[in-house]
């Protein structure tokens, strides 16, 4: 348990988290010496707060869910994210320049963010043919992250049996496997975590972290 509680983004990206909620969090992740705490962006500053000390990631979502902003303002919202105290960015690619090809323009954008802090790229892998996963994956490789990610809350993937979540994994793992490999999205067990784990997972991304580990299955719907 131990092992798998230290590779656990322990999330809480709830649109109505308030102040205690996230404090909650992050005791939490001392508690059980989780990897760290993915936050939305307004929680950045009381999460490092928090974990100041501890060595905990400070990590943040941004552009959910399909990465659609513009450039410019994702790298202020990076930026800012990073003078606030993140330590680690969870960025959303741009999910439909890649679906039309516009792959140059998704490279430089995550190019320059990826000068600004260590970087899990969310590919939305749900959206994705297993080609598109596999050309996705090079992407993020070639940008310079430290990670390729599944998906956020919206993906449509999480709405299907994990096993299909796991066989996009193994293409992510195949295409880049100098990067580490997050899923995200749906890990409900401890179960759920050794499967992702078998299938190539380095990190996990969950809000009901503690019910895992404690050998339970979470039925709460929560967002993660």
């Amino acid at each position: 348990m131990k092992k798998i509680a230290k590779i656990i983004d322990h999330t809480n990206i709830e649109p109505k988290a308030k102040v205690k909620d996230i404090k909650k969090t992050c005791q939490e992740a001392i508690k059980y010496d989780f990897r760290g705490v993915c936050v939305n962006p307004k929680f950045v500053k009381l999460a490092s707060k928090e974990l100041k000390g501890t060595k905990k990631k400070v990590i943040v979502l941004i552009d959910p869910p399909m990465g659609q902003s513009t450039h410019q303002k994702r790298l202020k919202d990076c930026k800012k994210a990073k003078k606030d105290g993140a330590t680690e960015l969870d960025v959303v690619m741009n999910v439909v320049d890649l679906k039309y090809q516009r792959y140059k323009k998704v490279l430089k954008d995550l190019k320059e963010i990826c000068k600004i802090l260590p970087v899990k790229v969310i590919i939305g892998s749900g959206y994705l043919t297993d080609r598109e996963i596999k050309k996705a994956s090079e992407i993020v490789k070639k940008a310079g992250a430290i990670c390729v990610k599944t998906s956020t809350f919206a993906d449509p993937l999480d709405n299907f049996e994990l096993k299909e979540k796991a066989k996009h994994l193994k293409i992510m793992k195949k295409s880049a496997p100098s990067l580490k490999i997050k899923a995200a999205g749906n890990i409900r067990s401890l179960s759920d975590a050794k499967l992702m784990i078998k299938a190539g997972a380095n990190i996990l991304g969950t809000s009901t972290s503690v019910e895992i580990i404690k050998g339970k299955k979470s039925k709460k719907k929560t967002i993660e």
